[in-house]
C-alpha cells in the first residue's frame, strides 16, 4: 500500500511540475489542481504537509527526490529568466524558487538538503544551437541506469555536491545528443575536456546511464589502444553501471567472468535485485567481458539483433524503443577489432539507419586522430580514424562523443572533414574536482611570493618536489632517497590506519618510476632497483638511520603543515614500529618491483588493482603513459621526455585523488635532462603546459557567455586558443595541427602579454624609440605600488616604479607603429584596442604606464640618450622570436586592481590611480643574455638591441560593442559534404 501510496505521489507530482515549464509557481495550488479528478487519497496528497513528511523519510536517489532534483536544477541553471534577477546557481536563486513555489521555511530546508545548490563553478560549455529534447518536462525512456549509479555513488562516499555537480555536467552533454526517437537522423559530434585521472570515466558512465534511460541502444565504448586500459573500462563499467544481474543472465556465480575479483566476492559490484526488465526497467546485455574484446561470432550477431514490439515500426519509435534491451561493448582501438564489429553490423537484420547509437571515445585524442597530411593528393585515413568514419557512416543514428584531459589534437581537426570526428557541435570543459591534486597543485603557479620567501607553507613546490640532479648515470642517490620515501609514506599510511582512520585502510601504495619506454632500460633499471632495494637495509640500523633523517628533514616538516588533520607522529621513533611492517608488505614476496609493459618475460606480476591490494614499485613503459590508473600512487620518479605537451601531460600519473595522505605526495623530477643537443628543465615543461591548458580553460570560460542568446563562437573556432610557452613543447604532434587566424582578441581587465617581438636591430631600434618620449615623461621619484589581499603578507604584491599617465589616443599610436615579428599575432590585440579607444562613448581614457624599479642597484642603464638609468629585465627568446614569460607576478594584482579587475587592495597608492576607464601599460625593458656582460659593465643599453616589452590590462568595463571577446577566421578551406 505505501509503494502505490508513493507511486501515486510521484504521478502527481510529476503532473503539477509539468504544469511549470517556463518558471516555478505555486505547488499546492498545482497540486490540488491535478488531484481533483484522481479519488480520495490523491486528494489527501496534495498538501504541503505530506509532501514536507515524504521528503523527511527520502533518500537522495528516491523517486520523488529524483524528480524534484531535475526541475530545481532546470532552475537553477537559467540563464536569464524573465521571473528572477538572481544569478545562476546561488543561495539567493534557490530563495527565489522555493518562493516561487510557495513553500514553508521547513519544507524548503527539507529539499533543499536532499537537493543542494549546484556549485557555482560548474562545467563551461561552447556549443552551436541545438534542439532541446532532454528537459525536466521532456525526458522519455525509462530512468532505471542513472537514479541507479546515483545511488550506488552516494553508498561509495560521494557527496550530495559531488553527485549533483556530476547530474549537471553529464546533462550538458545528453542534452546536445540527438533525440532518439526523432524520425530525422541527426550525428552530433562533441568533446569532453576533463582533468588527467579526474574522474572522466564517471562522467561518461553517467552519460551512457541517462543516454540509454533516454532511448540508445547500442553503446560502443573505445577503450583505448591496450589491452589494461580496454579492461579497466570493462571492469568499471561492468561493475558501477550493467549491474550483477546483466553480467550472470541467470548463470551462477561462481560462472561470472569476475568470480575471482575480490569486489565481486565482497558484493561491490552494483545489484538491481533482479533482471531490470523483471522490475520494469530494460536490460543492458554485454557484447564483451572482463577477459574478452569484441569478437566476431554468430552469437555475437544474433546479441546485435534488435527487437521490436511492433515490428512493422521503426525501431526509434518510443513503443519498440523502451521495450528493447540496450548492448555495450568496451572495445579496444584496434584496426583488426574494428573491422570485427564493422563486419557484424553489415549482417544484422535491423536496419542500422533505425539503430540509436552513442560512441564514447575515451583518450579521444590517441589513436582516434586522422594524422595523414591533407596536402598530400589522395591521401587515405590513418587506420582507426578510418575504422571510426567507417562506423559512423554505417550508423546515421551516431552520437559521437570523445573524451581527454589533452584536447588540442582534437580541436585542431578540419571542422570541414564531414568524415572525421572534430567536435562540431560542443566542447564540454569539466570543473577540476574537489580533492584533486593536478599540475597546479605541484607548481607555484604566477605566486606572488617571491622565491626567496617561499616555504612549505606557502610553496607546492617546496613541499611535493624533489629535484632528479644526478652527476652521472651511475649515481643512484636521488633514486634511493625516492625508494626510501616510499616506504616511510608507506609507513605513515600504516601508523594513520592504526591512529584515526577506524575501519578505513589505505588498499594500495605505489611508486612509478618513468625513464624509458625501451624494454632493454627497463629490465636493467628493474636490475637496478632490485639491487637497491635488498641493500636498503630497512630493518636495521643503516636503514632506520636514513629514514630518520628523512623524516626530520622532509616528511615532518611537511605533514605538520599539511596533513589536513591526519594522523602524524611525534618523532621518528614513533613511526619506527611501523618501518618493517611497511617494508614487508612491499617486498615480502621477494618481489617488490613489477615492471609493466607489453614484453612479458620481464612482466614478473600483473598491476590488476582490482584484484588484489598492491603496495609496489612500478616500472613504467607504455602501458603506464596514458589513460592506466596507478591506484595508490604516492612517490613518482620521473626522467622520461616528450616531444609535445599533450604526450607530457598523460604521463604525469601522479596527478588524481589522493584523499588521506595529499602530504606524502612526493614528485622527483628531472632537472637538466638532455633532448637531442639541448637541456631541458620537466619541471618547468609541466609548469608551462600548466600555463596552456590553463589558458585554454579560461578562454572556454570567457566564451561560453551567450550575447543576445547566441554563442559567441563554436567548437569551429577552437583551434586560435591553443598557446604554447615553451618552443620545444607543442600543444600536440605537427601530424595533428592546423592553423586558424584570430582577427580580434579583447578580455577586459585581463593581464595581456605580448611576446612575439621582433629580433632585426632597425625594427628594435624603432620600437625603442616610439617608446623613449614616453619614458622620458616619467615621474621623477618611484611610488611604492602594493595590494594587500585577504590573508596574503604585505609584501606579496609590494614593488616600485616610476609613473606616467598616457591618453588613450597616444597610446593607441605607439601600438600602432610598433614592430612586430611576421607572425602578426598581435593584431587581433591592436583591433580590440582601436575598438574601446575609438567607441562612443569612449571605453577608456587613459592609460598608467608603470616602469617597475629593481630595490637594489643593479641591473639599472642608460637608454639611448634618456638622461637617467632605469631598471632593465633579464629575460630570453624561448619561441623562435618570440620571448618567454615576461611578467614579474608582484606588478599584476596592483594592475589589475587599478584597471577595475580586484577589490580594494588596502594600498593608498594604487587606489589612488584607481578609475573606471583606466588601463594600464606595465614596461619592460629587456636585456638578452648576449648583451647583458656588455650593459652590466657599460650601464649604457643600445636601442637596437633593447627589447622594448610590455603587458597591458583594458578597463574591466571595456567591453565591445557587440559583447564579443574573441572574432575569428578560420583558414581551412571548405569541403564538400554536410557540416
Amino acid at each position: 500500500m505505501s509503494s502505490a501510496r508513493a507511486t501515486l505521489r510521484v504521478e502527481l507530482h510529476t503532473s503539477a511540475l509539468s504544469g511549470m515549464p517556463l518558471r516555478p509557481k505555486n505547488l499546492v495550488s498545482a497540486l490540488v489542481h491535478h488531484s481533483q479528478d484522481e479519488g480520495e487519497e490523491a486528494r489527501d496528497l496534495a498538501t504541503e504537509e505530506d509532501f514536507r513528511n515524504a521528503l523527511s523519510l527520502a533518500h537522495s536517489t528516491d523517486q520523488l527526490v529524483e524528480l524534484w532534483r531535475r526541475h530545481l536544477i532546470h532552475w537553477d541553471y537559467e540563464k536569464s529568466p524573465s521571473w528572477t534577477a538572481t544569478a545562476p546557481r546561488t543561495d539567493e536563486r534557490r530563495t527565489d524558487i522555493l518562493a516561487s513555489l510557495g513553500l514553508s521555511a521547513e519544507t524548503a530546508a527539507a529539499l533543499t538538503s536532499l537537493v543542494p545548490v549546484p556549485p557555482s563553478g560548474g562545467p563551461v560549455v561552447i556549443s552551436g544551437t541545438f534542439v532541446p529534447w532532454y528537459t525536466p518536462h521532456s525526458r522519455q525512456g525509462r530512468s532505471w541506469y542513472w537514479p541507479a549509479y546515483r545511488r550506488l555513488l552516494s553508498e561509495k562516499g560521494w557527496s550530495d555536491g559531488a553527485v549533483t555537480e556530476l547530474d549537471v555536467a553529464t546533462d550538458q552533454v545528453v542534452e546536445r545528443l540527438a533525440d532518439p526517437t526523432s524520425e530525422t537522423a541527426y550525428q552530433s559530434k562533441g568533446l569532453v575536456v576533463g582533468y588527467v585521472q579526474s574522474g572522466k570515466t564517471a562522467n561518461f558512465t553517467g552519460v551512457i546511464a541517462k543516454s540509454v534511460d533516454a532511448g540508445y541502444r547500442l553503446v560502443i565504448v573505445l577503450g583505448g589502444t591496450l589491452n589494461l586500459l580496454r579492461e579497466q573500462t570493462q571492469r568499471r563499467l561492468d561493475m558501477e553501471l550493467v549491474g550483477r544481474e546483466n553480467i550472470l543472465r541467470g548463470a551462477p556465480e561462481y560462472e561470472s567472468d569476475y568470480a575471482d575479483d575480490p569486489a565481486w566476492v565482497q558484493g561491490k559490484f552494483l545489484s538491481h535485485g533482479n533482471f531490470p526488465s523483471a522490475l520494469g526497467g530494460f536490460d543492458i546485455v554485454r557484447m564483451t567481458t572482463a577477459d574478452n574484446d569484441y569478437k566476431s561470432l554468430l552469437q555475437g550477431i544474433v546479441a546485435l539483433e534488435f527487437e521490436k514490439q511492433e515490428p512493422t515500426l521503426p525501431l526509434y519509435t518510443p513503443k519498440n524503443l523502451h521495450r528493447s534491451s540496450a548492448r555495450l561493448m568496451v572495445v579496444k582501438k584496434n584496426k583488426t577489432v574494428l573491422s570485427k564489429l564493422v563486419k557484424d553490423l553489415n549482417k544484422i537484420k535491423t536496419p542500422l539507419g533505425e539503430i540509436p547509437v552513442l560512441i564514447i571515445d575515451d583518450e579521444a585524442d590517441e589513436a582516434s586522430v586522422n594524422t595523414a597530411n591533407p596536402n598530400k593528393p589522395d591521401v587515405e585515413r590513418t587506420a582507426i580514424n578510418d575504422k571510426i568514419s567507417e562506423l559512423l557512416r554505417l550508423l546515421p543514428r551516431a552520437q559521437y562523443v570523445g573524451y581527454t584531459a589533452t584536447p588540442f589534437a582534437n580541436v585542431f581537426i578540419d571542422p570541414a572533414d564531414a568524415q572525421d570526428i572534430f567536435p562540431k557541435d560542443f566542447i564540454v570543459s569539466l570543473p577540476r574536482p574537489e580533492g584533486y591534486m593536478g599540475v597546479e597543485d605541484f607548481h607555484d603557479l604566477d605566486s606572488p611570493v617571491a622565491p626567496s620567501e617561499r616555504t612549505l607553507t606557502n610553496s607546492n613546490e617546496k613541499a611535493h618536489v624533489r629535484d632528479i640532479k644526478l652527476v652521472s648515470d651511475e649515481d643512484d642517490t636521488v633514486l634511493r632517497n625516492a625508494l626510501d620515501m616510499f616506504v616511510l609514506t608507506a609507513a605513515m599510511k600504516l601508523y594513520r590506519e592504526a591512529n584515526g582512520l577506524g575501519d578505513r585502510y589505505f588498499q594500495h601504495h605505489t611508486m612509478l618510476i618513468h625513464e624509458s619506454v625501451r624494454t632493454k632500460d627497463q629490465r636493467e633499471l628493474r636490475s637496478k632497483v632490485h639491487k637497491l632495494w635488498w641493500s636498503a637495509g630497512y630493518t636495521g640500523p643503516s636503514g632506520h638511520d636514513r629514514l630518520r633523517v628523512l623524516f626530520d628533514t622532509d616528511v615532518a616538516p611537511v605533514s605538520r603543515l599539511r596533513s589536513e588533520g591526519q594522523a602524524v607522529p611525534d618523532s621518528y621513533d614513533e613511526l619506527a614500529p611501523y618501518v618493517g611492517a611497511a617494508a614487508i608488505r612491499i617486498g615480502g614476496d621477494d618481489q617488490p618491483v613489477i615492471v609493466v609493459n607489453g614484453d612479458r618475460d620481464i612482466e614478473n606480476g600483473e598491476a590488476d588493482f582490482a584484484k588484489r591490494s598492491l603496495w609496489k614499485i612500478l616500472i613504467g613503459g607504455q602501458k603506464l603513459s596514458r589513460g592506466f590508473t596507478i591506484e595508490g600512487l604516492t612517490v613518482s620518479y620521473y626522467r622520461r621526455r616528450a616531444g609535445n605537451a599533450s604526450t607530457l601531460m598523460q604521463m604525469g600519473r601522479w596527478f588524481g585523488f589522493r584523499e588521506g595522505y595529499r602530504d606524502l605526495v612526493r614528485l622527483y623530477l628531472g632537472r637538466g635532462e638532455s633532448m637531442g643537443s639541448k637541456e631541458v628543465d620537466l619541471y618547468d615543461a609541466f609548469e608551462s603546459l600548466c600555463r596552456d591548458e590553463e589558458s585554454f580553460r579560461e578562454q572556454l570560460k570567457q566564451y561560453a557567455t551567450l550575447v543576445d542568446g547566441e554563442p559567441q563562437i563554436t567548437p569551429a573556432d577552437m583551434p586560435p586558443l591553443v598557446s604554447q610557452h615553451l618552443s620545444w613543447l607543442k600543444p600536440t604532434s605537427a601530424n595533428k595541427m592546423y592553423n586558424a587566424r584570430v582577427v580580434e582578441l579583447g578580455r577586459p581587465g585581463k593581464w595581456e602579454e605580448p611576446t612575439w617581438y621582433p629580433s632585426e636591430t632597425r625594427q628594435l631600434r624603432h620600437n625603442t624609440e616610439l617608446w623613449l618620449p614616453i619614458m622620458e615623461s616619467l615621474s621623477v621619484e618611484t611610488q611604492e605600488f602594493a595590494y594587500f589581499g585577504e590573508g596574503e603578507q604585505s609584501t606579496h604584491h609590494r614593488f616600485n616604479a616610476l609613473t606616467g599617465i598616457l591618453p588613450a589616443t597616444e597610446f593607441l599610436a605607439v601600438l600602432e607603429s610598433l614592430k612586430w615579428d611576421a607572425s602578426g599575432r598581435f593584431e587581433p590585440h591592436l583591433t580590440y584596442v582601436k575598438e574601446i579607444t575609438r567607441a562612443l562613448p569612449t571605453k577608456v581614457d587613459d592609460w598608467l604606464v608603470l616602469a617597475p624599479q629593481h630595490a637594489s642597484q643593479g641591473r639599472r642603464a642608460g637608454i639611448g640618450d634618456l638622461p637617467r638609468l632605469l631598471s632593465w629585465f633579464a629575460r630570453e627568446r624561448r619561441r623562435g622570436e618570440a620571448l618567454g614569460a615576461i611578467r614579474d607576478p608582484k606588478h599584476r594584482a596592483p594592475a589589475l586592481r587599478i584597471a577595475g579587475s580586484l577589490p580594494y587592495g588596502g594600498n593608498d597608492t594604487t587606489e589612488h590611480y584607481v578609475s573606471d576607464r583606466r588601463g594600464v601599460v606595465v614596461l619592460y625593458p629587456v636585456v638578452l643574455p648576449d648583451d647583458r656582460p656588455h650593459v652590466e659593465a657599460t650601464q649604457k643599453v643600445d636601442p637596437g638591441k633593447l627589447v622594448m616589452a610590455f603587458a597591458f590590462v583594458a578597463p574591466a568595463s571595456a567591453h565591445t560593442s557587440d559583447g564579443k571577446i574573441v572574432r575569428f577566421v578560420v583558414n581551412t578551406p571548405p569541403k564538400d559534404g554536410p557540416r
